[in-house]
This record gives C-alpha cells, structure tokens and sequence, in this order.
C-alpha cells in the first residue's frame, strides 16, 4: 500500500524507512535539502541503522516537497512533524500537526487514516474530531532514542496503538511485520489513554535520570564515591543497571517539553512528584553551574552541545542550560563541536580546531567523556561514569 510520512526527524525517517521495505513511502518535507538527500539515500540524521539501511536495502521510499504528491491515495498519513512546548501558552504548539491534518482534510478522501506519532496534549486527538468533524485520525505513540530510532522500530519495545478497530489492528501489523523482533507486545486503548502513555513514559524516565542525577549530587558534596553507590544501588534487579548515569540533566527532543506537558495536564489534579521532576532538572543544572564557579575560570570550553554520544542532536541539551547560567557570570565561553558549521552559536565562539580548544580553557565541560578529552583530563569536568547515555 502507499504511505505518507509528513515530518522526516528521527521518528518519521525511521518510520519512513522501516515501512519502505514492503510499501511505497512517500516522505513529505519543508526543507529542500533534506528531500534532495533523502532521494539520493543520504540520511540526513545521525542513524546507524538508517544509514545501513539506505546503503544496502532496496527501499520504495521517495521525499516530497508537495504534499499533494505524498498524500494522494494514501492509505496512511503518519504525522510526526514536531512539537515545541510553549512557555508562555503552558501548552503544546501543536500547529505542525494540525497544519497536516488540515492539508489531509483538503485532499477530500475519507479512505485515508491519519496517524500521529508527534507527542500532543492529552485529549488532542478527540478534540481534532470534534474540531474538524472527522473520524479518520488516531493516536500512536513512539518510544524511540536519538541515534537509535529505526533501530527501536526493529526491535520494538511494545507497540500502542490508540484504538480499538479493524485499522488500528493493521496499522500494528504494518510495523509489526516490519520489524525483526519476534515477540512484540501490541497494545490497544483509546486515544486518550495512548496519549497518557507517551507522556507518562517519558517523564518517568525523566525521574529515573533526576534521581541518579540527584545521588550524585549528595555523593559529589560529601565526598563519596558515586560509582560504588549507583553500582551497589542497582544490583537490585528491582531497580536495574539502565539510565543511572550522571548527566548535567535531562534533555534532547523530548524529555523537557514531555514533562512540562504533563505538568500542564496536572491542571486540578493534586500532585507533588510530577512538579519535583521538573523543577530537579533546573535545580541539577544550578549544581553544575556551582561547581564550575568555584574554579574560578576566565575561560570555559564547551566540549560537544551534543546530548549524547552517536547523536547530532542538540535540541534543549542540558548543557546549553549551564552555558546560560555561566553567562550571567560574564565568564567568557568558547564551544567545541564538530557538527556546526559556523563561527558562533548563539554569540559564542565556536573554535575549530580542538588544539587551540584545549589550550585557552581553563576548565572543559563534558557531558559525555570522549577519548580525545583524555590529554586534557585534568580540566575537564564531567559527571560521566559510564561513558554512555
């Protein structure tokens, strides 16, 4: 059958790709260059497996600039364009997604199902039917990591889809038979409910990495091992050896604006855990920021924006939130990070060449150790102990 993936970001490319292998795929983008690379099989994100895949498979999958083209005789429209948490709204923007919906609409097919894969707002789904009045619209969420996104569409977590019908059942066979896991969990629920899941999910990872982040906070000021803590912690299989590594705090396309998200939902529900969450993220950023003022630095590198290692995503990453802390000290910030192409990033210096990086900075910041920070260790400052995510 053919298929439209409106958004190509982690989630819609690794859709896109995964579901090529057996349909035609019609990739819908705004940007030029990101259509041209995907045409001549060139990922435009970071993905082993995506590249693998656009290397070595025959895949039926072409990118659009016309939603038109994409959307014509599509049995499913996937929608995973992206959704930014707006501050002063203390909502989701969700206009990316409702602009596809509208675009569908105009296409005048009822034979043609919706599915969103953008995290949205708890009842979204139900109030684009009434708004819209349409019934050809579901929820789906994805589970899937930076740097690893087709790699989690082949080897499924679970699948959720939000319905219980005859499409959603075929919708959860698509990506089931597509990928290469034998044994995948498919659960069924309501929009609403599915939606709940996503946000739910993705803050309690969120307080799994505050928590860790928090153990080493104590561990840090009293003078304790934190490694032997975490190590002796988690050999309780209750807890588990999985997302304990310390972090200057969470970040990356979800996380942050997952957690606000519920928060926001939280509207008239008691609570005090859901708030903590956020409010620790902020609170582990301060931290860092201390520690790093009592160096007493004329000069702080920025070693990689990046979130985490095998990802060129920097989207809301944690220590961009200590480089705005450090600005209000005027303590002069220079970045190293190879995947930018410019001079500056957001009116900081951005240098080159990783030599001269090391010699004028006083102290390195690290989210993530790297094997090339190792001739400079003694200024770097880091709370990796795992070197991984």
């Amino acid at each position: 059958m053919k298929i439209a993936v409106a958004g190509t970001g982690y989630v819609g490319l690794s859709l896109a790709t995964l579901l090529s292998q057996t349909n035609e795929v019609v990739a819908l983008d705004v940007i030029p260059e990101k259509v041209e690379m995907i045409n001549n099989r060139i990922s435009p994100i970071k993905d082993k497996e995506i590249e693998e895949y656009f290397a070595t498979k025959e895949l039926n999958l072409r990118a659009t600039l016309d939603y038109v083209e994409a959307f014509k005789d599509a049995k499913y429209v996937i929608i995973s364009t992206p959704t930014n948490y707006d501050e002063e709204l203390n909502f989701f923007d969700t206009s990316s997604v409702e602009d596809i919906i509208e675009k569908v609409i105009s296409m005048g097919s009822s034979d043609t199902t919706m599915v969103v894969k953008s995290t949205i707002p708890v009842g979204f789904i139900e109030n684009m039917k009434k708004k819209y009045n349409i019934n050809n619209i579901l929820f789906s969420p994805e589970f899937l990591r930076e740097g690893k996104a087709l790699y989690d569409n082949l080897y499924p977590s679970r699948i959720v889809v939000g319905e219980k019908s005859e499409r959603a059942v075929e919708f959860a066979n698509l990506l089931k038979q597509a990928s290469l896991k034998e044994d995948v969990v498919i659960k069924y629920m309501n929009s609403t409910e599915a939606e709940a899941v996503k946000l739910f999910a993705n803050t309690y990872l969120a307080l799994r990495v505050s928590y860790f982040n928090e153990l080493d906070t104590y561990a840090e000021l009293k003078g304790l091992n934190t490694k032997d803590i975490i190590e002796g912690v988690c050999l309780d299989p209750r807890i588990g050896d999985h997302y304990n590594n310390p972090s200057f705090g969470y970040g990356g396309y979800c996380l942050p604006k997952d957690t606000k998200q519920l928060l926001a939902n939280y509207k008239d529900v008691p609570e005090n855990l859901i708030e903590a969450i956020v409010k620790a993220n902020d609170t582990r950023k301060d931290h860092i920021t201390n520690m790093i003022l009592k160096t007493k630095p004329r000069v702080v590198g920025i070693y990689r924006l990046t979130m985490k290692t095998g990802s060129d995503n920097f989207r809301a990453s944690a220590i961009q939130g200590i480089i705005d802390r450090l600005k209000m000290y005027d303590i002069e910030v220079v970045i190293y990070e190879p995947t930018l192409k410019t001079n500056t990033f957001n009116d900081y210096r951005v240098i080159e060449d990783f030599n001269e990086f090391a010699s004028i900075t006083d102290v390195v910041l690290a989210n993530r150790m790297d094997e090339e920070l190792s001739c400079i260790s003694d200024k770097v400052y880091t709370r990796d102990l795992y070197s991984r995510d």
